[in-house]
């Protein structure tokens, strides 16, 4: 192969497989459109519920976020955060980075796209920052279709809190903007367990599917409170730690040992996917 490399005149392993091609291919693809227009409608439909409902209220005399989403746009848009970050916004990074390789094999290309040819750890490094880049782009189109939305429907103010104060609204946008950044950060345990399996198989739904089961098997794992400590090396236990961006004094210690902790597991899974995927016979 090396020599074969050495002779070949102007073949540059780095300009294989453009980042650029393979985002055209992807953007073009169905699931991405479809997806992309029921993130868009989610928060139309939350605000056609409130407006149906009259508004959220109060249950027993405790407020939560939900109960503020009326207040402003910033409220609106954190409120479909917390209503989506939970499970909705991991069908994405699962769908967006579980179907990217093993869509190929079940196409009967992948074998075709490596004899062009793509080394294969470019060919991973290239769909995973696709992937990456699609399920960071679904997080901000779900935050700024929701702000807008809320805009229309709420009108410009602070973010009311909970737990009592406001934040101003040049500020609340600031601390939504962390909280869509650690939101992604996150997900990067089921991008990575997604895109592991989708090296391992040629079903682009078994590895979605994988990826969501896992995850909704770590966030019932995570409802045991028998387990205790163990549940903090759980990412699950952490996956709404954003939620220290929206209180008077942004506190980052949950948020920290959340991402070490996605971070960590996404490390381990994506080191995984590299070395099977280099040595597999690829076959399909």
């Amino acid at each position: 192969m090396t020599a074969l490399v050495d002779t070949a005149a102007g073949y540059r392993p780095g300009r294989t497989l453009p980042l650029r091609v393979e985002a055209v291919r992807q953007l073009r693809r169905r699931r991405t459109l479809v997806m992309a227009a029921l993130l868009g409608a989610l928060p139309l439909v939350l605000a056609g519920a409130f407006a149906i409902a009259g508004g959220p209220g109060g249950r027993r005399g405790e407020v939560t976020l939900m109960d503020t989403a009326t207040a402003s746009g910033a409220n609106f848009a954190a409120t479909a955060l917390f209503v989506s970050a939970g499970f909705l916004l991991v069908v994405p990074v699962a769908l967006f980075c579980g179907d990217t390789v093993a869509s190929e094999a079940s196409w009967s290309s992948l074998r075709y796209l490596l004899a062009a040819p793509v080394p294969r750890g470019r060919l991973l490094t290239v769909k995973l920052a696709v992937a990456l880049a699609f399920s960071a782009a679904a997080m901000l189109l779900l935050t700024v279709t929701a702000l807008a939305v809320g805009l229309v429907a709420y009108g410009w103010g602070p973010l009311e809190l909970p737990t009592g104060g406001s934040l101003a609204a040049g500020t609340a946008l600031g601390r939504l903007g962390i909280a869509v950044a650690y939101i992604f950060v996150s997900q990067l345990v089921t991008a990575a367990l997604a895109f592991w399996l989708s090296t391992r198989t040629d079903a682009p739904l078994g590895a979605v599917g994988g990826a969501v089961g896992l995850t909704i098997v770590g966030n019932v794992l995570d409802a045991v409170t028998a387990l205790e400590g163990w549940r903090d090396v759980l990412p699950a236990h952490w996956q709404f730690a954003w939620a220290d961006a929206l209180q008077p004094q942004l506190e980052w210690g949950g948020m920290a040992q959340g991402a070490s902790v996605s971070v960590t597991y996404a490390v381990v899974l994506l080191a995984l996917a590299y070395r099977g995927f280099g040595r597999k016979d690829i076959v399909s």
